[in-house]
C-alpha cells in the first residue's frame, strides 16, 4: 500500500514522508495552511509556493519550501505534484505516484469556483482519499451568488439604519471569499479583527486582487462606524475583544449563511 495511516497521520513509507501529518514528523507534505493540516513542529515543510507566506505567518521560523502545481518532484523515487482543491489560497490535493500506482490526496477542497482560491481541478487517480465533512446529501448549500446577494442586501438594510453590521469567518479562506465574494458597491466601509487583517495584507502584498479594508483599532464606538461592515474570527464573538468596542452590533440571521453545490454533484 502506497499511503496508510498511522498514529502520525498518512505516511507514504517509500518516500518516507507524511501528509498533513497531526505529530511531529522529519518531513510533512502540506495540503493547505488552516491548522488543523499545517501545525507546528515538524524539521521540514513542502507546499504551494503560494501556501510558503501563510505558512511562515502562521508557524513562525520554519523550513519551508514552495513547489508550483502540478511540478512533478521525486523523493526516494516517488512521485508528487500538488493540484488546486479550490478550499482556500494556496489549498492543494497531492499526487502521489510510484511504480504505475497513482494516488490522490484531496485536503479539504470545494468545487464551486469562488473567484478566488485555484479553481479545483479533477486528477485521474487509481485511489482517492478525500475529505468529506459536508459529504452527506442532507448538506444542500444555496449557489454563492445567492448567498453573497443575501449578504449585501443585509448590510444594506442596515446601513440605511445606521446601525453596524458584524459577520464572523475564519481569518484564512471564508474572510477573503466573503469580501472577494460581496459586490463593490459597499454602503460603508469594512473593518477586520486583526487575525484577519494581517492574513489580508499578507495575501495581498504576495499580489492577490483583494478589496480594502481597515484595521479595527481599539476603542470605537458607534459614531466612528455606523453603516460599516466589520468581519471578526468566531472566537471573537463575544468576547473582550468585542466588549471592549462598545458597539451595538446587528449580527447576521440565526441560520447564518453557507454556499456550495449539492453533494450529491460532488459525488
Amino acid at each position: 500500500m502506497l499511503i496508510r495511516f498511522t498514529e502520525k497521520g498518512l505516511y507514504v513509507e517509500t518516500a518516507g514522508v507524511y501528509i498533513d501529518p497531526w505529530k511531529p514528523v522529519a518531513k510533512a507534505l502540506i495540503t493547505h495552511g488552516h491548522s488543523d493540516h499545517a501545525r507546528w513542529g515538524h524539521s521540514q515543510y513542502i507546499c504551494v509556493e503560494s501556501s510558503v507566506p501563510i505558512l511562515k505567518h502562521r508557524l513562525g521560523d520554519i523550513i519551508v519550501s514552495g513547489k508550483k502545481f502540478a511540478e512533478t518532484f521525486s523523493i526516494n523515487g516517488v512521485e508528487f505534484s500538488f493540484h488546486p482543491a479550490g478550499h482556500i489560497i494556496g489549498s492543494a490535493q497531492i499526487r502521489v505516484a510510484h511504480k504505475g500506482e497513482v494516488w490522490v490526496v484531496s485536503g479539504d477542497y470545494k468545487v464551486e469556483n469562488d473567484g478566488i482560491s485555484e479553481a479545483f481541478e479533477p486528477v485521474a487517480c487509481q485511489h482517492f482519499i478525500t475529505e468529506s465533512t459536508f459529504g452527506l446529501p442532507v448538506f444542500k448549500w444555496k449557489p454563492q451568488s445567492q448567498v453573497f446577494d443575501d449578504m449585501m442586501e443585509w448590510w444594506q438594510r442596515n446601513a440605511s439604519d445606521k446601525r453596524t453590521s458584524l459577520i464572523s469567518a475564519y481569518s484564512l479562506g471564508k474572510a477573503q471569499r466573503i469580501l472577494k465574494g460581496l459586490s463593490s458597491d459597499w454602503p460603508g466601509p469594512v473593518y477586520a479583527h486583526g487575525a484577519i487583517f494581517s492574513i489580508h495584507e499578507i495575501l495581498k502584498t504576495e499580489g492577490w486582487d483583494l478589496p480594502e479594508i481597515l484595521p479595527m483599532p481599539p476603542g470605537m464606538e458607534v459614531p466612528d462606524i455606523h453603516q460599516a461592515l466589520v468581519i471578526a474570527p468566531p472566537g471573537a464573538i463575544g468576547s473582550s475583544w468585542q466588549n471592549d468596542l462598545k458597539i451595538q452590533f446587528q449580527q447576521p440571521p440565526a441560520d447564518g449563511w453557507e454556499c456550495g453545490v449539492p453533494a450529491e454533484e460532488v459525488l
